[in-house]
């Protein structure tokens, strides 16, 4: 590895750092990373020049000077996000430290034969014509990606079968681009900005048109060996149960998706209850609101058992689904407790407020983490991240 190599990797750590702890002072960054004085104040002075790194207020101190402390500068960078539905993209553009500076909704139909082109033609109209410098796009899409440098997609509900998005998208943008499946993209974000600051091992469960799941084991996104891992709408719960969009029958998507519960509310008042199902609950219809009862339930006993197998610190829950939560809330309890492991029963749930551009901020963290990703998970696009915000030229 050449020096210039293990420079740049020293000052991504030192990012990394303070990007998932907060400002510290010199000393404690060379403490955290095992490095010189001498060295940390060589690269922060670099990082400082480059627009990256500020000095904030100063640390109270036992005994003599007080220390001053660095942290991120959050226009220092910024990334496109894009998340893919079915029906429409959502984008946004995204400090490196979390702030949203704009987001747009555009129509899509994935099923176009001219999709990629409409896809890449929509991240361009958001692109800016220039400040700080635009590091990457990433893309989340509610489907499998097994490299998210490479980008290739299979998501049925997309009608996407070894789709190469990020590799047209690289081609047209001429920029990094990295692609993940949706909810490990959301987990990619709790980590850098949200409960992952101080749990290393948690679980994200979403709820909404969909059910998802990520697994964070020692503060990284498990994938498993296709990138396949997290697909938890999909356990079986009942074989004789309603038919899922994956083909099987009787997966929990199908019990507790936004299309599975409107379907059985239906079902038990005759077609007399009519979507949003949660208004109709709120106002007191009394089919919807077993209906939130029952699958508060059934969601609460599958996510009882993954968190057996797993043994996370801590469950986010996330979606368009939590905006309903209260309805959710006393079947998911109940049934979560009853199935609980002993020693794992007060395991906390936290769920978290939602709006429609949290999936696409989610894709755009896919971009702001790779400089802090020890793991290199991002492969040859992550190196082409750090260039840009190190200020070298690819």
């Amino acid at each position: 590895m050449a020096a210039t190599d293990r420079g740049d990797l020293t000052r991504t750590a030192i990012l990394a750092l303070l990007g998932t702890g907060g400002p510290l002072s010199r000393t404690e960054i060379a403490r955290e990373l095992d490095l010189s004085p001498a060295t940390v104040t060589q690269l922060t002075r670099e990082l400082m020049g480059h627009g990256m790194l500020e000095e904030l207020d100063l640390k109270p101190s036992r005994g003599g000077r007080p220390a001053v402390r660095l942290g991120l500068v959050g226009g220092a960078g910024h990334a496109l996000g894009v998340k893919v539905t079915a029906d429409h993209l959502v984008l946004v553009d995204v400090r490196l430290d979390g702030e949203v500076l704009g987001s747009w909704e555009r129509p899509f139909d994935p099923s176009s034969a001219d999709a990629l082109d409409e896809l890449a033609a929509a991240v361009e109209s958001a692109v800016p014509g220039d400040g700080p410098p635009l590091l990457g796009v990433g893309v989340g899409v509610p489907g499998s990606v097994e490299d998210q440098a490479a980008g290739t997609v299979n998501a049925p509900t997309l009608g996407w079968q070894a789709m190469p998005v990020g590799e047209r998208l690289r081609r047209r943008l001429r920029l990094p681009v990295l692609v993940e499946n949706d909810v490990n993209a959301l987990a990619v974000a709790e980590r850098l900005y949200g409960r992952g600051r101080t749990h290393r091992d948690f679980l994200v469960v979403t709820i909404g048109r969909g059910v998802g799941a990520a697994i964070v084991a020692d503060g990284r996104v498990y994938r498993g060996a296709r990138g396949g891992a997290g697909e938890f709408g999909h356990l079986p719960v009942d074989p004789d149960g309603p038919m899922c969009g994956c083909g099987a029958r009787g997966c929990l998507e199908a019990f507790v998706g936004s299309a599975g519960l409107l379907a059985a509310a239906r079902a038990k008042s005759a077609g007399r209850v009519e979507a949003p199902l949660g208004q109709a609950a709120a106002a007191g219809d009394p089919a919807a609101r077993a209906v939130f009862a029952e699958a508060g339930a059934i969601l609460g006993r599958a996510t009882a058992g993954l968190i057996n197998v797993v043994d996370p610190e801590v469950v986010v829950v996330l979606g368009e689904g939590t905006a309903d939560w209260p309805l959710w809330r006393d079947g998911f309890e109940q049934a979560l407790r009853a199935q609980l492991y002993p020693g794992r029963r007060d395991i906390s749930v936290e769920v978290e407020s939602w709006d429609d551009t949290s999936w696409a901020q989610g894709a755009a963290a896919l971009v702001l983490a790779t400089p802090f990703d020890a793991a290199g998970a991002a492969g040859e696009q992550g190196r082409l991240v750090r260039a840009r915000l190190i200020g070298a030229t690819p």
